[in-house]
């Protein structure tokens, strides 16, 4: 029974072996879908830096600055899930030359604006009450994944076009897509970085415009492959 089993195998396996192959037409084209959207809104990253010689004064002082700063953000009628501390520190640095010790405490908010005719107002307003540095702006869209979405399709559109384009000369057409395969990478807003001082602010200065928001390009990145007809 065994040698019969063993006999079986070998010409299933040579019956296998003996077929052809069919090899299936396919062609593998890349396609880039693109999507410019001017940014509806912005994330600042501001911070209240204060420096002394008593630890406990500087930071009631650094306390003191950030409360002023929330007060103005909540005047403003941002949202409390809109903003955040995002970093405490108070540390102490040492000065060897004069051999003493100096503390330095800073708070850093992140604040969401989602609408930007309340930006300049709101960077007038942070410097006005003790944010002395602006660590960087970053200009977004809040509908991401709907243009996210139009990048995706134009790039499949793009890939199928292509394939079109290689196989018109050949008298073939284009079939069913076999495998696609998305190397879009995560988009990450790029941050605008400045640095703002309150004597740069003058009181008697009119209301100026800062901000140029411009645009925000949202890309994908496909590979399809397509079977040929």
């Amino acid at each position: 029974m065994k040698r019969v089993i063993v006999f079986m195998s070998v010409m299933f396996m040579t019956l296998s072996y003996g077929q052809e192959i069919k090899q299936v037409p396919q062609v593998t084209v890349s396609g880039e879908g693109k999507v410019k959207v001017i940014p509806d809104e912005a994330t600042i990253s501001a911070t209240v830096e204060t420096k002394g010689n008593n630890a406990k004064e500087v930071k009631q002082k650094n306390d003191q600055q950030i409360d002023a700063v929330l007060k103005l953000i909540k005047k403003m009628n941002l949202a409390p899930a809109d903003y955040r501390t995002q970093r405490v520190s108070l540390n102490p640095q040492y000065d060897y030359e004069k051999k003493k010790t100096s503390y330095n405490a800073t708070q850093t908010i992140e604040i969401i604006v989602r609408d930007l005719n309340k930006y300049d107002e709101l960077m007038e307003g942070l410097v006005n009450q003790g944010i002395n540095r602006i660590d960087n702006v970053v200009f977004q869209s809040s509908k991401l994944a709907q243009h996210e979405s139009e990048a995706r399709k134009l790039a499949m559109k793009q890939a199928k076009l292509k394939a079109e384009d290689y196989v018109s000369v050949l008298g073939q057409k284009v079939g069913k897509a076999m495998a696609i395969s998305d190397n879009s990478q995560t988009y990450y807003p790029q941050p605008v970085y400045a640095t703002m001082r309150k004597m740069e602010m003058s009181d008697s200065a009119a209301p100026r415009e800062t901000l140029a928001a411009g645009e925000i390009t949202i890309t994908a990145n496909v590979t399809v492959n397509f079977i040929l007809e």
